[in-house]
């Protein structure tokens, strides 16, 4: 395929591999914080063309497998809702809450719709104007300028039935929280090249500086990955500490102004609850006063009842531990066995962008046996 080839060169590919083993003289300890790129580094085995002095850890960059189970819960309440049409993508349908998942709530005759564009929530509200339409508002920085369309999109059409439940997280806290905690081994990052996209990557400075971590705005092809690993490596074995760029064809330093442009116009940063990380500051987004009537909370509060729900994941399930970096999915007994796609214990095993579903898909040598 033209313009990505280039980027899994298989030459191109071992070329880097050989140039990381010479320059590797320590251990070292570099995260991945995006899901995409967790994937492609399983599914093409780029970790096994490191030394082993480097070891590559997942982070909680899977923003389905980060929304905290009383969201899910919230959810499948309203989808209950007899005049409700419930829209969300794809990969939220199975993830478990406290007792079920939006696809047995859908199966009881709940009307949840997947879509594949906030905007295709605004057509079903226009087309159904007898219908409440709450659209699931999940992802990070690089998602929320749609969903912030979307909201402007339904303000113009003075549209009375659209709602929307709001998930969005945001990437920079999150990392800060991950190097902040004691049980931290984080030396260097490699920062998703999608969010980097919206967002530009001088936000990452401070962090770089204040924790002296090297941080490599990476894309998410094989040569991609091994070639932000390498820039981080020269970095650690260097001494040194900045944010480096390179997906430089598509990031620039300031990112798209006019995306975020629009995410701060309807949107403003709140505290936030991550899935087995817990409560991060200032690491999610919520509506503005200005777009309050959008707030599906605020709108059907008196319809939807949850149980305190304080709730936790199963007590099986490790993925706490496995979004924050501490193990990885293999390391998990219930790992291909108690927890599968068909029955996840956790949300990593459902999402596209999860460890384990990547693990699962692309090491099964790695389950284990019963």
């Amino acid at each position: 395929m033209k313009y990505l080839d280039e980027f899994r060169d298989s030459n191109a590919v071992q070329k880097l591999s050989a140039a990381i083993h010479q320059i590797t003289r320590h251990p070292w300890t570099i995260m991945e914080v995006c899901g995409g790129q967790t994937h492609s580094i399983v599914r093409y085995g780029l970790d096994r063309l490191l030394p082993p002095e480097i070891t590559l850890i997942h982070g909680p960059g899977c923003p389905v497998c980060v929304t905290p189970i009383e969201l899910i819960d919230t959810a499948c309440e309203l989808a209950k809702i007899p005049d409700v049409i419930f829209c969300s993508f794809g990969d939220m349908l199975r993830v478990p809450g406290t007792h079920e998942d939006l696809l047995k709530v859908k199966a009881q005759g709940g009307d949840v719709r997947i879509i594949y564009s906030p905007l295709d929530a605004v057509a079903i509200a226009q087309a159904n104007p007898s219908r409440q339409i709450v659209i699931f508002a999940v992802g990070f920085e690089t998602t929320a300028p749609a969903q912030a369309m979307a909201i402007l999109q339904a303000q113009r059409m003075e549209l009375e039935n659209f709602f929307v439940l709001v998930a969005h997280v945001l990437v920079p806290p999150a990392m800060e929280a991950l190097l902040s905690s004691p049980d931290n081994r984080i030396q260097g990052f490699l920062a998703a090249g999608h969010v980097c996209t919206i967002m530009g990557y001088d936000m990452y400075e401070p962090i770089s500086k204040k924790f002296q971590v090297p941080i490599v705005v990476t894309g998410f092809e094989p040569v991609d990955i091994l070639e932000g690993v390498k820039m981080v490596v020269h970095q650690l074995e260097e001494g040194r500490s900045v944010v480096e760029n390179q997906y430089a064809r598509s990031v620039h330093r300031s990112g798209n102004l006019d995306a975020q442009k629009v995410i701060n116009e309807v949107f403003e940063p709140s505290s936030r609850i991550w899935r087995g990380i817990g409560n991060i500051s200032k690491s999610g987004l919520q509506l503005r006063p200005a777009f309050a009537r959008f707030d599906a909370l605020q709108h059907f509060h008196d319809r939807i009842h949850l149980t305190d729900s304080t709730t936790s994941p199963s007590s099986e399930c490790q993925s706490g531990r496995i979004l924050q970096g501490l193990m990885k999915p293999s390391d998990c007994p219930a790992f291909g066995t108690r927890c599968t796609p068909e029955h996840p214990l956790g949300a990593p095993m459902v999402s596209s962008e999860g460890a384990c579903a990547a693990y699962y898909r692309y090491r099964p040598e790695s389950m284990t046996k019963i």
